[in-house]
């Protein structure tokens, strides 16, 4: 009888640790990606977020270049060149009576003037009316890829030629989804308003400026779901690939916490403020290569 207890004993034994190791695997899994209050969000996720804002705003100003250089050469009475579409991209135009399409194709890789590396293809239709005050304009992605990242969805984009202020405008409805090389994936939806305030008609990209508001949502691999809503303006330099100023408030489970992308300098730096009111300065890649 005792000679028998023993292999009982070493099974036994096994099957515990495995029961053991199962029990700890499922609660790391459990508690991936879960975050305390103090933190509201990691920074590592903060760039996985700010990586998401530029993917987009490069997309709206891809869109708004597009449609700028059909508005500029009708209502300006003559031909209207841009600089910010490189030569690598090729862009078809189908219209009819009533409608037109554009098609911008940035093929199997393509290079921004900022340094951001492109591909696949961006759909535009609207109204053949280039004079009309404000027109919808619907954006569709196929196969685009924005520096590795797979990026799916579409948006709705409401131009309108002068604003209160006299200047064009672009409130854009976004719904995004992206999955970097990595594997990390993440949802971004939510509406955005662009002002451009300094270098419309000029044909030169790099003295565009743009204030943005709005809010909208980012939501990670783990499901953790943030709120943001811009509470200072945020300007968009377009000779630089960073917000340079403006506050972002980004929320969670009922905490918030501020972004501030700083004193209007062309840097990859911001101030993180959390819920306790301690902050940190913190870097925002945005794809950056040292």
């Amino acid at each position: 009888m005792k000679k028998s207890l023993k292999p009982m004993n070493l099974v036994g034994l096994l099957l515990l640790s495995v029961l053991t190791f199962t029990a700890c695997s499922e609660e790391e899994t459990a508690t991936e990606g879960i975050f305390t209050d103090a933190e509201v969000i990691t920074v590592a996720e903060l760039q996985y977020s700010d990586e998401a804002e530029q993917m987009a705003d490069d997309i709206a100003e891809i869109a708004e270049d597009a449609y700028v250089s059909d508005e500029m050469s009708v209502t300006s009475k003559g031909m209207y060149l841009s600089d910010y579409l490189p030569d690598c991209v090729t862009v078809t135009t189908t219209e009819t009576d009533t409608t037109k399409e554009k098609t911008i194709d940035f093929g199997e890789g393509c290079e921004l003037r900022n340094g951001n590396v492109l591909a696949g293809i961006v759909k535009l239709s609207y109204v053949n009316d280039m004079e009309a005050a404000s027109k919808t304009i619907t954006l569709m992605l196929e196969n685009f890829v924005f520096n590795g990242v797979s990026v799916e969805g579409g948006a709705s984009i409401l131009r309108v030629r002068s604003n209160e202020n006299g200047n064009p405008q672009s409130t854009i409805t976004r719904n995004y989804n992206a999955t970097w090389p990595d594997g990390e994936t993440a949802s971004f939806s939510g509406t955005r308003t662009r002002e451009w305030i300094e270098g419309f008609g000029t044909g030169f990209w790099g003295d565009n400026v743009f204030l943005i508001t709005g809010n909208g949502t980012f939501t990670n691999r783990a499901g953790n779901v943030f709120s943001k809503e811009i509470t200072t303006p945020l300007r968009r330099e377009m000779s630089c690939r960073f917000i340079v100023q403006g506050v972002l408030d980004i929320s969670r489970n009922g905490a918030t916490a501020s972004l501030d992308f700083g004193d209007g300098s062309c840097d990859a730096k911001g101030i993180l403020t959390k819920p306790d009111g301690t902050s940190e300065e913190v870097f925002l890649r945005r794809f950056f290569k040292n």
